[in-house]
């Protein structure tokens, strides 16, 4: 995704986020009315058999993972663009961390010797690349801080369309942006390579990927799912070494491997089941 952001620096990240998330309510629900009805009605009729307290609460959390989302939309563009794009990845192998240590204290799931071990790794591949400015660092524990918080937020919301609930979250997305944006926003743009741009973030940065990450925690362990965030790093790195040719050295070549070992460390056992399935 920083490829597409990178493209369009030249737009302010607010305005960015805003247009994002506008193009992402309409292609949502465009899917949604014309090819989900049924799912819809579904999850209407299972809202409505609810009771208020348990509505309260499933609106309260909705609510709260959009505020999250957005929250960590913004600082991530805005470091992209704004600080550097190693603050950005390095939000991303702190993120893993923060998730699974809020997988293990609220919601009780069990982290075995491998995965301490694979943690363990983690962080002292962390403390190897946090030697840049102290300013990188705040914002990438603020990116990590919104998204592990969101990542937990969904693991309690169930029994819900994961697609329509998508849809529902975008929509307070946009509310909660909708008054910067009327009462900041600069001209409407007409550039179609911006346009081009938006439209690639909101379908396949946007859309795709959340409901990926609300399927996946259907059936995976949330700190599961954080520690294969560290994915995301390892492929900013590749990028910003490969395309945006920033200077790289030996010893965070070396923190990178470790990142990576820590990731099949981590999932062995999946690694495992998957590989005897084949056989």
């Amino acid at each position: 995704m920083s490829i597409p952001l990178r493209n369009i620096k030249g737009f302010p990240p607010q305005e960015i986020l805003y247009y994002r998330i506008f193009v992402s309510i309409v292609m949502i629900w465009a899917t949604i009315l014309l090819f989900r009805r049924e799912a819809l009605k579904k999850d209407i009729i299972f809202i409505k058999s609810l009771s208020v307290a348990k509505k309260n609460r499933l609106l309260l959390l909705t609510v709260i993972s959009a505020f999250l989302i957005t929250g960590n939309w913004f600082t991530y563009i805005y470091a992209v663009n704004s600080i550097s794009l190693k603050s950005a990845a390095f939000a991303y192998m702190v993120c893993p961390l923060l998730t699974a240590l809020c997988g293990f204290l609220i919601l009780k799931e069990k982290l075995t010797k491998a995965k301490i071990i694979a943690m363990i790794i983690a962080l002292v591949s962390i403390v190897l690349l946090a030697t840049g400015s102290f300013r990188e660092v705040i914002w990438a524990v603020v990116i990590a801080s919104f998204y592990a918080s969101y990542v937990i937020v969904l693991k309690v919301i169930k029994d819900v369309d994961k697609f329509n609930f998508l849809g529902l979250q975008l929509i307070l997305s946009g509310l909660i942006m909708l008054p910067m944006y009327l009462i900041s926003s600069n001209p409407f743009p007409v550039n179609g390579f911006f346009w081009s741009h938006i439209f690639l973030i909101a379908i396949v940065f946007t859309i795709i990927p959340l409901f990926l990450n609300s399927y996946a925690l259907l059936g995976m362990p949330s700190s599961a799912l954080g520690i294969l965030i560290y994915l995301n790093p390892i492929v900013a790195f590749a990028v910003a070494f490969l395309y945006f040719k920033e200077k790289i050295d030996m010893h965070q070549i070396f923190a990178y491997l470790l990142l990576l070992l820590s990731i099949v460390i981590f999932n062995a056992q999946l690694i495992k089941s998957v590989v005897y399935k084949k056989q």
